[in-house]
Formats: C-alpha cells, structure tokens, sequence
C-alpha cells in the first residue's frame, strides 16, 4: 500500500476528488457533509491500474484548520497538491505548500480540478512555477473534473508512476505509529489508527503508550482484519485494556526501548525571519506548545511541553499560532548537554554544525559537511559524494537487480526506483536516476530497465492478440470483465499490455486499441453538433458501458467539450 495526503486551499476540489478517485466519502462527521467543506482528517483508498493499493489522507484546506491538515501531512510520504482551475493559486495553496517546503516532502504531483468551469492552463502554469521552487520541484499536472470525471484516468496513471517513485520503507524498522484517531468499538474497546511509515505492527505485539506497555488486541487496514501490517500503511490498532480517554491525536504507539521521547531538543531552523519565543511545534500527528531558545545562528534548543519520541535528522515544523508563519527544521540531538556557563550556547551550536564524522564511501549532502571534507576522487550524484569504489559495485548492483526483476516480473515495466534505491541500500532514491544513467540502464514512469527491455505478455499474449482482432473487427466492442476473467486477464495482465502500447485501457477496464480514440473522432465529428452520449452510443455501435469513460477520455484530451446538460461537442475534428 502507498499513502499520499492532500494539500490546497479550501473548496477547491480535494475532497469531491477524493470521492471520484475511490468511490468513498472522505469526510466523516455530518457537520463536515453539511457545510460542504472538510474540517478533520479524511481517509479513502483505492486500486490503481498497476494493481496497486492507495489510502489517501484528506486534508481540510480553511486556515482554521491548519492545524489539522499538518497532522495529515506530517506522517505522509507523498503529496497531491490540489488547484482549482476557475480560481487558480489562493492563500492557503501557499500555506500548505509551505509545510510541504518544511517537512523537504519530494514526491508529489499536481492535480488542477474544475478543469470543466475554466481553462486550466493558467492555474496550471501558476500552480507548477510556484511547486518548482519547493522540495517537489517539478511535478506532474494532470487536469481533471472531479464533477464530470474528466481526466480521472490520466490521473490514476499519474498516481501509478508516483507511487512507483516513493522509497520502499524498512520493515524491520521500529515502530512509531502517529495516533490520528481514537474511538471505541462496542465489544472490542479502544482503537487507533495512523500511517504506519515504517516497521511491522503484528497481534500481541507489545508496545509503549505514553511510558506504559500496552498489547495489540487486533489490527485492520483498508477494513480488513490482518495477523500483522507491514509499512507503508493506514492501519487501524485495536489495544487491549487502554480507555478512550488515555490516548489520542499527536500520541504515539512505538517499539519497547527503540525510541527516548525527550522534551529537550536541539535542531536546525531553516533560514527566515526572527522568531517568536513561543511556538507549536509539529513532529507526526503531534501539535506541543514549545519555547524556541537561539543559541547562535541558525541553531537553536527547544524546550517541548511534554516528551516526544524524536530523531536525529528527520525534519518537523515551528508554526506561529498568531500568524500562522511556518519554518522548517532539522533535529540534531534529542538528548543534549545542559547549558550551565557563558559561552556554553555559542559553543554548543558551533559543535552541532560541525556534524557526525562523515562514512568513508558515503558523504552527506553539499552544505551538511565541514570545509574541506569532500573526497577529491567522489562521484556526485544527487546531491551526495560517493568514493568511486561504491559507485562501481552498485552499478554492477543495479544492473543485476533489473535482471532479476526482469526474469521474475515478466508483465512489470520495470524496476521501481524505490524498489532499486533499497534493494541497493542507498542512502537517497536521487541517486537512482544519476546511477542509470552511469550504467546505461533506461528509465521512465518511476522505473529502471535494461536498454530496449518491454514487458512481455507471456500467458497472456494469445488472449491479448484475440481482442486485438476482435477490436480490428469492431472498434468499440470491449470485452465486459467476466470476459477477461475467463480469458485470465487481470489488472496486472491488462496494465502489462497498455504499457506495451497493445491496448488502450479506459476505467472499468475498458478495452480498445490505441488508436480507438481517433476512430471514435472521425464517427462522432459527423454527428450534429452537439451530441447526446446515447446518439454517440448509436453511431459508434457499442454500448454506454464503453461509450461514456470513452468520451471522459475524449474530454480529458480537449477533443470534446462537455455540456452542463452532458452533451458534447467536437473540438477537434
């Protein structure tokens, strides 16, 4: 499972296509529903055409509610920034991207809706110079209609290639389950839920809740009960002998002496302005009034009002309650030296920025590392230093990882980047993209291959081949699902195929060759302008099963364009 969290200004479309993407209604209390606007944290998933699972995490986009959208965000690994195209870049687009900036997220993609009520292009335009300049950099855009369902097929695809891009998660790894939510279930007691980052949750795992041992009664994800869950993702822990009252948002459920909550920290702070002396800080699901005390420059020691489970080197936000400013920053130590003479702050922060001594065949990033330390004979890729002795054996590594991926995943376009970033123990995905390339390896869509290297049907070649001809025959004859399912066709057979250039694959695994849409153009452009979807159904001779998700492609391609009364027009003979 992957877990992507929304972000964007209020009442632009992040909860309508929430609902459009999974089939789920994202906001939860009837309040919400009511006033039509998301106030809490909302959570729907779905399968992507790879086969793979998303949960999405829904963020209220008011300014009141800040607070809230920041537990959302916090534990999530990627981002789906939200634009509406009738009113482009707001406020709180800013804000969020601000904590995205902060937290130094990398994995996003853009999604501009309402694309039915305006042009798109400007938003879109806007929206992706104002996301190139944060930690996504530059993302994809997809334009869609969460109303109509425009465009939902391109973003599913989106979605595909960015969750191939994410970094596979340690299983092994501790636990540090964020809280989210708790509520009770008559005859089972207190659960909680949260995103999982990292790590396995089993039943009968014990594990420590505010200083106390507390066992997993047990777990569910995506609403089905599960032995155990591994990372990444949403997870709902059933805890036995724990009361409602002694646990909710910002606590956490963590491994047994893995982790020293400390209420004493000393970090980093991105560059900006003077900051107040007291500010929240925002680490998970977590929101704890803090004193923020400069040492010198730009580190400083914060003071937390009660003891969090931190570590060295992952990033959390100072939010200014007042204003609602917001600034990054790093953790350096969460056991620090008590200060106790003149000079000791300046000395302190001065040792901190000096760093950890630095591995010999891996340095950190340009600007994390003294003067001078940077190995003369390194490679530099994606931001780290690497001795050429590493570099060689993991290109040696990587090609070998492709093959075997190859050789066991005949239908897969290719090694996912995450997939090839763990498997080879590298400290960063980036240096993926630079690593290919060294070792003349192709890349696309997230994924790593050998040079000329395409998915091959195997089994499913001759069942492929066959709605080929019939759809030779007869353009807009798609087979219905029991069909493929007798022909063993399934997602991953049908996703193999679309990626192989064979077939077009439309929602509701609807099936046609590539070049259906332009055949469909040449019928529908001598229809009376405009057309009824059941006039189109009529001259195309096929059926509104196929029909309407094919002319949703047609109107996400701009070659039709959709009538509130759903009727069409050719834009593009």
């Amino acid at each position: 499972m992957h877990v992507v969290a929304t972000a964007g200004h209020v009442d632009h479309g992040k909860s309508t296509l929430v609902r459009a993407l999974t089939g789920m209604e994202p906001d939860r209390w009837a309040e919400e529903r009511r006033r039509g606007m998301t106030i809490d944290l909302g959570y729907a998933w779905t399968r992507l055409p790879s086969g793979e699972t998303i949960s999405f995490v829904d963020v209220p986009g008011h300014a009141r509610f800040l607070g809230n959208m920041l537990a959302g965000i916090g534990p999530a690994p990627a981002v789906l920034v939200v634009v509406a195209a009738d009113e482009g870049w707001r406020q709180q687009s800013t804000e969020h991207l601000a904590a995205v900036e902060a937290l130094r997220l990398r994995h996003g993609l853009l999604a501009v809706t309402r694309s039915d009520l305006a042009d798109p292009g400007p938003a879109t335009e806007e929206a992706l110079r104002r996301i190139a300049s944060s930690s996504l950099g530059q993302v994809p855009a997809v334009q869609v209609s969460g109303a109509t369902g425009a465009g939902l097929d391109e973003l599913r695809s989106a979605l595909d290639a960015l969750v191939a891009r994410l970094p596979a998660p340690d299983p092994a790894a501790a636990v540090r389950l964020w809280v989210d939510r708790a509520f009770t279930v008559r005859g089972a007691g207190t659960v909680v839920t949260g995103t999982l980052a990292a790590g396995t949750l089993r039943v009968d795992d014990v594990l420590s809740l505010r200083g106390r041992d507390v066992r997993v009664r047990g777990l569910q994800s995506l609403g089905e009960p599960h032995e155990h869950v591994t990372a990444t993702a949403r997870v709902a822990v059933n805890l036995r002998g724990v009361e409602l009252d002694e646990v909710g948002r910002g606590d956490a459920l963590l491994s047994p002496g893995s982790w020293r909550p400390s209420a004493l920290v000393d970090v980093r702070l991105d560059p900006g302005d003077r900051l107040p002396a007291e500010l929240t800080l925002h680490a998970g699901t977590a929101a704890v009034p803090t004193r923020v005390r400069p040492l010198d420059g730009d580190v400083a020691r914060l003071s937390l009002a009660h003891p969090l489970p931190l570590a060295v080197g992952e990033r959390l936000l100072l939010r200014d309650p007042g204003d609602g400013r917001i600034v990054g920053l790093s953790v350096l130590d969460t056991a620090p030296e008590r200060l106790r003479r003149r000079g000791d702050a300046r000395r302190r922060a001065e040792a901190l920025r000096q760093g950890p001594e630095q591995p010999q065949d891996v340095l950190e990033r340009r600007g994390f590392v003294p003067a001078g330390s940077l190995a003369a004979d390194g490679v530099e890729a994606g931001g780290w230093l690497v001795a050429r002795s590493r570099w060689a054996q993991w290109q040696e590594a990587l090609r070998a990882a492709c093959l075997e991926h190859q050789r066991a995943e005949p239908l897969s376009p290719g090694l996912p980047e995450g997939a090839a970033a763990a498997a080879l123990g590298l400290p960063d995905p980036e240096v993926v993209a630079p690593l290919a390339a060294a070792t003349g390896l192709e890349r696309g869509s997230g994924r790593v291959r050998t040079a000329g290297w395409r998915p091959s049907l195997g089994a499913a070649e001759e069942a492929v081949r066959r709605i080929e001809d019939r759809l030779r025959n007869s353009a807009f004859d798609a087979p219905d699902l029991d069909e493929l399912r007798s022909a063993g066709l399934g997602p991953r057979e049908l996703a193999a195929a679309a990626t192989a250039g064979r077939l077009l694959r439309l929602p509701g695994e609807v099936l046609l060759l590539p070049d259906g849409p332009a055949r469909a153009m040449r019928v529908l452009a001598g229809l009376p302008q405009p057309f009824t979807v059941s006039q189109a159904r009529t001259a195309l001779g096929s059926s509104r099963r196929v029909v309407v998700p094919l002319l949703e492609h047609l109107d996400g391609r701009g070659w039709t364009k959709r009538a509130p009364d759903s009727s069409r027009t050719v834009r593009r003979p």
